[in-house]
């Protein structure tokens, strides 16, 4: 299997915080693959939304990595640490506001198994944008 190809799929447990501070138990897939390796990948099942649809979040593997140790995040994904044993993931849309309370030690083995697929500083993007540019121009 070529290291483009490598990926990992943790399921994870969390809690998702209502409007009214209730939390409600949600089974979330931490996902992360070699061929997009800046980024980490959360998917929701459809329980999990207003509609009934299965929702994926993707941010930068690094803002995960920081919000594991304090506060980390800007734009619509803010990470926090929340007590020893938990983690905040809160996603901001145009639709809402999710808060999501993780884990701690789940999304720290997510984060030790990514890192076994590409290592920090590792993250090598030109096999993949010579693969669009081929793609794109059509072998020009």
């Amino acid at each position: 299997m070529d290291n483009m190809d490598t990926a990992l799929a943790q399921p994870a447990r969390a809690r998702l915080i209502t409007p009214d501070y209730q939390e409600v138990a949600v089974r979330a897939t931490l996902r992360y693959t070699a061929a997009d390796p800046y980024a980490v990948h959360i998917d929701f099942p459809g329980s999990a939304s207003l509609d009934d649809a299965s929702v994926t979040w993707a941010f930068a593997r690094a803002l995960l990595d920081e919000g594991l140790s304090g506060p980390a995040g800007i734009g619509d994904v803010h990470i926090w640490p929340c007590g020893r044993a938990r983690t905040v993931v809160e996603l901001n849309s145009p639709h809402g506001l999710a808060m999501i309370h993780f884990e701690t030690a789940a999304l720290r083995r997510f984060l030790r198994r990514s890192y076994a697929v590409v290592g920090a500083g590792g993250e090598d993007l030109a096999p993949v944008l010579d693969e669009g540019l081929e793609s794109l121009l059509g072998g020009v």
